[in-house]
C-alpha cells in the first residue's frame, strides 16, 4: 500500500512571526492540494491527510526544492506574499509538495529538519 503525505517548507531566514508562517503554510498546502490528481487526493484524505512542516534556510533552497518537485511530476506550490503585513510584496515564503507518495517526497526532503 502506498503512503501519501504532504510536506510544507518554510523559509527560516525571514524569521516570520508564528501566525504569518502558519498562514503561508496554509496557502501552500491548499494550492498544492488543488494540483494533486483526484485519486491521490482521495487516498491521502482517507488516511488522515498527513502534513509535515519543514525548515529551509533561504529562498535559494526553497525554489530549488520547488523545481525538483515539479521536475519529478509532484504536485507543488510556491507561495509569493502580497506584502500586506510583515514582509515585502513578492517575497517567496513557502512551498508545499504533495499530497504524493511518501517515498517520492522523501527523496527530495529527507535531509530537512522539522519546523
Amino acid at each position: 500500500m502506498t503512503n501519501y503525505k504532504q510536506v510544507i517548507l518554510i523559509r527560516q531566514d525571514l524569521k516570520l512571526p508564528k501566525g504569518k508562517a502558519c498562514a503561508q503554510a496554509a496557502h501552500a498546502s491548499v494550492e498544492a492540494v488543488l494540483k494533486a490528481p483526484e485519486e491521490i487526493f482521495k487516498a491521502w484524505r482517507q488516511t488522515g491527510m498527513a502534513k509535515i512542516v519543514l525548515k529551509v534556510k533561504d529562498v535559494k533552497q526553497l525554489t530549488s526544492l520547488f523545481q525538483q518537485a515539479k521536475d519529478n511530476n509532484l504536485p507543488a506550490s510556491l507561495i509569493t506574499d502580497a506584502g500586506r503585513t510583515v514582509i515585502a510584496p513578492g517575497t517567496k515564503t513557502a512551498v508545499a509538495i504533495g499530497p504524493a507518495d511518501e517515498e517520492e517526497i522523501d527523496k527530495l526532503t529527507k535531509h530537512l529538519n522539522l519546523l
